[in-house]
């Protein structure tokens, strides 16, 4: 069990990183807005795609390995597909109400696309989180488990203590320290 935590901690902060790279590449090179953290901690991390990610693992990796066909076709392929999306934009929508309740705001605004609530959510960002939900299940993650399957007990106690202390860290400076000074 403390294994399984460590790994998913690994994995929580593997994907937070990777977020905040899709948002800063986004920014920068997409929209040329220019560079801006897009994480509320001061490393670069957006624990949003942090939590997501784990709860993609954690609610679809059952789904993910059953074969279910209608006549001759996979479609399993497609049911994790709608199953991200759905799951995503739940997440994002209630992430945007916890920041909004914690700090005033929340840190994208959708209203300029088509089918948005509130500027919270919109179909054009989900279905591109629905794309990026099937690549990190189906081929980021398999990658992953077996990196993090390679790993001594002892080598996954020493990275994961580094990797908390660092974030733990942040956290603190970010929420506290940084209020004071």
């Amino acid at each position: 069990m403390k294994r399984k935590l460590q790994e998913f901690f690994i994995y929580f902060i593997l994907y937070s990183i990777i977020g905040w790279c899709y948002e800063v590449f986004l920014e920068v090179f997409i929209y040329r807005w220019g560079f801006s953290n897009r994480g509320v901690l001061l490393g670069p991390y957006c624990i949003v795609y942090g939590f997501g990610a784990l709860l993609l693992i954690i609610l679809l990796s059952k789904l993910q390995k059953k074969k279910i066909r209608i006549r001759n076709i996979n479609v399993t392929p497609i049911i994790m597909f709608i199953s991200i999306i759905a799951i995503t934009t739940i997440v994002e929508l209630i992430a945007s109400y916890i920041m909004e309740y914690t700090s005033g705001n929340w840190l994208w605004d959708y209203t300029r696309f088509s089918f948005n609530f509130e500027g919270r959510i919109a179909l054009n960002p989900s279905i591109r989180f629905g794309i990026g939900g099937m690549i990190f299940l189906y081929l980021l993650q398999p990658l992953f488990e077996k990196w993090t399957n390679k790993l001594t007990n002892k080598k996954l106690n020493v990275l994961t203590t580094i990797i908390a202390i660092i974030f733990v860290t942040d956290i603190i400076y970010t929420f506290i320290l940084k209020k004071i000074w």
